[in-house]
């Protein structure tokens, strides 16, 4: 990328700011308008300061009232200059505090609407650098570097006025000795972007780094792996250091070279004030009130160089938050929904196929998933999906769900496609419970309520003793406000599903799917949640995603899934009849399960 490249570059990705937020250009004109009465009021003193010399200070002559009443005008040009700058700062930090609520709301739920694919390859831990580090970085530029800019750039305005005003002449001279530091100033800036550029895609990564250690810190532990991750986060940290400091070392270049040039302006503005000399129209109190504007000209310069810093690393910070924002959420929103049937929904699946790439085609990362898959399911019908890890069971599910959109082929619920059902109306007609359901770290009754907001104590109570789970609700220690712990861990994985299906019979789906849990249970927790499970299941359309054949032996029908293709589907007592893949696989689990309660009994 070429230095015009980078700018058009910059400055596109402001703009895509500013419009993406737009509070952060509401009234800005009134803003801009402030600053200049503020930048220009404070020029008022180089122009009281000459005419003090020239008309007050004359030899043999002082004129005490002359200079007492230029005193007081300067007095109310200082308190003016103060009003109008801090109301212009005021309403600037107010405009970029709304607009980066905007921006902090809308990258949110943009990162909540990605598909899962994305999700996927895209860390935690990089998601959350979006959210706060790059959005802190934004906001330090407002409260310092958005504010030098406008209060810079009027300044260098009203000041470049009243110095071609003065003497043209001298203003030639500081516009040209001084004109070189925009050279030196946009060779830094191309390097210094690419530095901040790469500070925070290191920062993001240590950020990813650190989420994924302590959410495994368990298993580090267990195989003792600990020194050997402390390694690779050292040397994470070491390079985010290293790429910190030599964008410290670039922008250390900055400020002294703003300050070479202060000097050699104001040397040459001497210079050429004593050569030009009365003689030349300059009298003395014009040559000290000149010399006055070049240091107020020379000022926001010096200063600009500070600020290209904060403004780069702003810049890197934004063009992260709007990456996030151009990726497309999935699956998208109709834009002509569909209302589904009263009443339990049929699900009918036609000709998937699924892959998490781009095409199907004869790559390893594009391989399909699912092939082909063609399942009609009555309303009401229980039907258990069945199949070794990665035949596509969960992935057919989360089609179902429409977590995601076929590649190929149509999902139809109650008749109506899937992805023309509005998502409000499926997630109320449609509800699943993972495998390892999410619980935030708070009580039973929040992590019930926030499924059903409005619901009272006696309601969720209510659904627990529908479900058949009153003796281990007794036998909570605090009942409703028993603490679940981090993501439900002051609970077993057995204890998190049962409040999984009653947050599920709370909402009461037309549709459940299941995706049950491979974690071993106790028995008599096993024997709560298969009565929850009749339960929430009852009269409904329900898919359960079976681990464990004595589940599936429950259903109405079973679908056997192998390499994401249906190979059986039928009856328990059918497909055992059948004497292939299902079968084997019964008789494989129940031989374990005869060996496993033989070991147990001795």
């Amino acid at each position: 990328m070429n230095r015009s490249d980078a700018r058009f570059d910059t400055v596109r990705t402001i703009s895509r700011g500013v419009n993406t937020a737009p509070s952060f250009r509401r009234g800005l004109g009134i803003t801009f308008f402030l600053a200049l009465i503020g930048s220009g009021a404070r020029l008022v003193i180089p122009i009281i300061i000459q005419q003090s010399i020239d008309k007050g200070l004359r030899p043999g002559n002082i004129d005490i009232g002359f200079v007492t009443k230029l005193g007081a005008i300067g007095a109310a040009s200082v308190f003016v200059s103060a009003l109008a700058i801090r109301t212009a700062a005021m309403r600037l930090g107010v405009r970029a505090e709304e607009g980066l609520y905007t921006l902090r709301v809308k990258l949110f739920d943009h990162i909540h609407r990605l598909s899962l694919a994305d999700h996927n390859e895209e860390r935690r831990g990089a998601l959350v650098s979006r959210v706060t580090s790059d959005i802190e970085t934004l906001t330090m530029f407002f409260t310092w570097g958005g504010l030098a800019w406008l209060l810079d750039g009027t300044q260098i305005l009203a000041v470049s006025i009243v110095m071609i005003a003065y003497d043209w002449r001298l203003a030639l001279v500081v516009f040209v000795v001084s004109s070189p530091l925009v050279f030196v100033l946009k060779a830094v800036q191309k390097r210094l972007l690419a530095a901040y550029n790469l500070t925070r895609e290191r920062n993001a990564t240590l950020l990813g780094m650190i989420s994924e250690l302590i959410s495994g810190s368990d298993t580090l532990r267990v195989y003792n792996a600990t020194e050997h991750m402390v390694g690779r986060v050292k040397k994470t940290i070491h390079g985010r250091a290293d790429s910190y400091i030599r964008a410290g070392f670039i922008g250390a270049f900055l400020f002294p070279s703003g300050e070479i040039f202060s000097v050699f302006t104001v040397v040459a503005v001497v210079i050429c004030g004593v050569i030009i000399g009365p003689a030349g129209g300059l009298s003395a109190g014009a040559m000290v009130g000149f010399v006055f504007l070049t240091f107020r000209f020379l000022e926001p310069i010096a200063e600009f160089t500070e600020v290209i810093d904060n403004t780069q690393t702003a810049v890197a910070g934004l063009r992260r938050v709007l990456s996030v924002l151009d990726t497309a959420i999935g699956p998208p929103a109709p834009e002509d929904p569909l209302p589904l049937p009263d009443g339990t929904l049929s699900v009918d699946i036609k000709g998937v196929s699924f892959s998490y790439g781009s095409r199907l085609d004869s790559q390893d990362d594009d391989l399909p998933v699912l092939t082909g898959v063609n399942v009609s399911i009555s309303a009401g019908q229980h039907i258990a999906l069945v199949g070794e890890s990665g035949s596509g069971k969960t992935t057919l599910a989360r089609l179902i769900a429409r977590l995601a959109d076929p590649t190929i082929g149509a999902i139809y619920l109650g008749g109506v496609m899937v992805n023309r059902v509005a998502n409000d109306e499926l997630r109320q007609r449609l509800m699943v419970v993972p495998q390892e359901p999410f619980l935030f770290s708070e009580t039973i009754r929040y992590n019930l309520l926030f499924a059903v907001p409005k619901a009272t104590d006696a309601e969720l109570i209510s659904a627990i003793t529908e479900l058949h789970l009153l003796d281990w609700f007794v036998a909570l220690p605090n009942g409703l406000d028993t603490n679940v712990g981090q993501r439900g861990g002051a609970l077993s994985a057995g204890e998190r599903q049962l409040i999984a299906l009653v947050r599920a019979f709370l909402v009461r789906p037309d549709v459940l799917i299941l995706d049950e849990a491979t974690s071993a249970v106790d028995a008599l927790t096993e024997v709560r949640i298969s009565r929850a499970f009749d339960r929430v299941s009852a009269g409904r359309t329900t898919i359960s995603i079976a681990h464990r054949l004595s589940t599936a032996a429950r259903a109405d029908r079973i679908i056997v899934l192998n390499h994401g293709s249906i190979v059986e589907d039928g009856t328990h007592h059918d497909l055992l009849g059948a004497k292939k893949q299902y079968a084997r696989m019964y008789d494989a689990w129940l031989s374990s399960t005869t060996s496993r309660n033989q070991y147990d009994d001795a």
